[in-house]
């Protein structure tokens, strides 16, 4: 049994002034293996605090100096990677097939921030102007539990690049990751305050840093309810928001797709991340005149899919994170089933031969309208939605008519072709016949997917003021 009671203020290791206990769980036993001591809104002063004393002379450093830094955070992370890896699959529930690439990502998206700091105009002139980009301050980074390790280390390589010094509050249900990224954030030798460390409920630690006159930014990821609370309290004192909520990404299969490479790209990016991922193309927007070998073809693909113990190599879909989530999962599966969608592969309950574990058998609907519940919401888990269109126009239309605009899919063998449907899609990433990620790219979303973006150039941006000097 883990037990998890330390937290990380001004430079060191402590305590939580907090005596809640958390319990952890393992999502593929639901056993409890261990608890976690949660900080508490005292806990967020003092982190504040730090980080306030801190960032004189941290918002003064020269880029090599925060260059060195961030290599030296590279480092200490990528040297845990295995112990990383353990972590994601113990208490998340991730396939051992994904948790390198998420291990090792947590590590490389510091040299993603030194390389965008180095790119970036810093000052620069505008007529007579002398603009000068200077640190909007201490921020207050938020993080999810679904990639828990990657946003801890990601939002804070960007806000470290631009001379900001940072509270983190992670997720409590991620206590285990957070452990190992604190343990080699601190080996890493940052100025004491610089970065602080507070794992506690978002409605007690998170409340409290948002109402912080002394936090001038917050960077949140997760749910779109909770994203718009954080923007009303923030417009109390005007804080800067940088917002990634969730998504109902489409996947477009163009007529002239070729279904080898385009049915096993949509089901890939319906499934990742066990399907819980905000990016997830859980539509499948699908033309008429090839909807039956669409569904053929999908349903082989979906029922290939292993969903069951995380630790097996052969596993592509890990259990949900908790006993919650895995509800909420079943209910849109009876949901789909009682709005009249049929059921092509999967349903209810766990996959065959598991009496235990948030497992949820991989599921596939057709007949699907964009008005339907399971069609409209983000379901956070492996259920996706056959939407058949008519011809490129409505398949276009069906794609915008979303309150979200995160990520979205395209199939086809003509590449002008896709280039043309993809610059009408609403959607702050669109990706043509590929799942690749590239961390130079900004990331974030459009309508309630988010305000603001991350990632390379323009995620360094939102931690900076522009200052404009006349005169001189």
């Amino acid at each position: 049994m883990y037990d998890l009671n330390q937290i990380y203020i001004d430079g060191a290791f402590v305590t939580p002034h907090g005596d809640e206990r958390f319990d952890l769980f393992n999502p593929a036993t639901e056993a409890v293996i261990g608890t976690v001591q949660l900080a508490d809104a005292e806990d967020a002063r003092l982190a504040i605090a730090a980080a306030k004393r801190a960032l004189p002379a941290w918002s003064r450093t020269s880029l090599a100096e925060r260059a060195a830094l961030l290599r030296r955070m590279h480092d200490a992370i990528a040297a845990r990677e295995d112990a990383l890896c353990a972590a994601i699959t113990e208490e998340y529930g991730a396939p051992v097939s994904r948790t390198r690439w998420m291990a090792q990502y947590a590590a490389q998206v510091f040299l993603g921030a030194i390389d965008a700091m180095e790119h970036f105009e810093f000052e620069r002139d505008m007529g007579i102007a002398h603009v000068v980009m200077q640190p909007v301050g201490v921020v207050g980074l938020i993080t999810p539990w679904n990639s828990n390790a990657s946003f801890i280390t990601g939002k804070l390589a960007s806000a470290l690049a631009a001379g900001c010094t940072a509270v983190i509050k992670p997720s409590e249900m991620s206590a285990l990751q957070t452990r190992v990224v604190m343990e080699a954030l601190h080996e890493a030798g940052a100025p004491a305050g610089v970065f602080n460390i507070v794992t506690g409920r978002g409605d007690v630690v998170g409340v409290a840093m948002t109402a912080s006159p002394d936090i001038r930014k917050i960077s949140f990821t997760g749910s779109t309810a909770v994203g718009k609370s954080i923007l009303r309290a923030a417009a109390d004192d005007v804080k800067r928001v940088t917002l990634e909520l969730g998504g109902k990404s489409p996947t477009i299969i163009l007529d002239d797709a070729d279904f080898t490479t385009a049915v096993p790209m949509a089901i890939q990016a319906g499934f990742m991340n066990s399907g819980q991922a905000c990016i997830a193309g859980t539509r499948l927007l699908v033309p008429r005149s090839r909807l039956a070998e669409f569904e053929t073809l999908a349903t082989a693909a979906v029922n290939a899919c292993v969903s069951g113990d995380p630790s097996r190599a052969e596993t592509t879909i890990g259990p949900m994170v908790s006993q919650k989530q895995w509800d909420r999962v079943q209910g849109y599966i009876r949901t789909g089933i009682a709005e009249g969608a049929r059921l092509l592969a999967g349903g209810e309950g766990r996959p065959e031969g598991n009496t235990r574990g948030w497992l949820v058998r991989p599921t596939l609907f057709t007949d699907v309208r964009n008005d339907m519940v399971i069609a409209r919401d983000e379901i956070f888990g492996p259920v996706m939605a056959i939407i058949a269109y008519d011809d490129e126009e409505e398949a276009i239309a069906i794609a915008n008519d979303t309150p979200y605009g995160l990520s979205a899919y395209i199939a086809t063998t003509d590449l002008a072709r896709g280039a043309r449907v993809a610059a009408r899609i609403d959607s702050g990433r669109v990706m043509v016949n590929t799942l690749t990620h590239e961390p130079k790219a900004p990331f974030g979303g459009f309508k309630q997917s988010g305000l603001g973006r991350e990632n390379g150039v323009l995620g360094l941006e939102p931690y900076l003021e522009p200052k404009a000097i006349i005169g001189l």
